[in-house]
């Protein structure tokens, strides 16, 4: 009885029903390893057109470079520079003239610690 059973599984429809399925289970896995590759070669491209990218940019930077060189005149140097607004004058924190007339009226040793 295990015989016929087992040729009954192996002959028609069943055989149909396995061969399908393999089809699917091989098409599913050459579907994979295509897109497995398609992202491959997209990460590859991806990072040459960022490594081509940033050629570019030293390239243009050294361009840029070379392109302008600064020249000075005499004149650049003796005219006189005119402000818009006058400039800051902070407060000293203390007179200078005073503590000069103070060490020379006092003789004596300067023992102040100051920096």
């Amino acid at each position: 009885m295990a015989t016929e059973k087992r040729s009954q599984v192996c002959n028609g429809e069943d055989e149909e029903q396995e061969d399908q399925k393999m089809e699917q289970f091989f098409a599913l896995i050459k579907n994979f390893q295509e897109a497995l590759n398609k992202r491959k070669n997209e990460l590859r491209q991806r990072e040459e057109k960022i490594k081509n990218e940033k050629q570019n940019k030293i390239r243009r930077l050294d361009d840029e470079q070379s392109s302008w060189v600064p020249t000075f005149e005499w004149t650049d140097f003796t005219e006189e520079i005119e402000f818009r607004r006058p400039p800051i004058i902070f407060p000293n924190p203390y007179n200078k003239k005073e503590e000069k007339k103070k060490q020379e009226e006092d003789d004596s040793l300067d023992l102040k610690l100051t920096l």
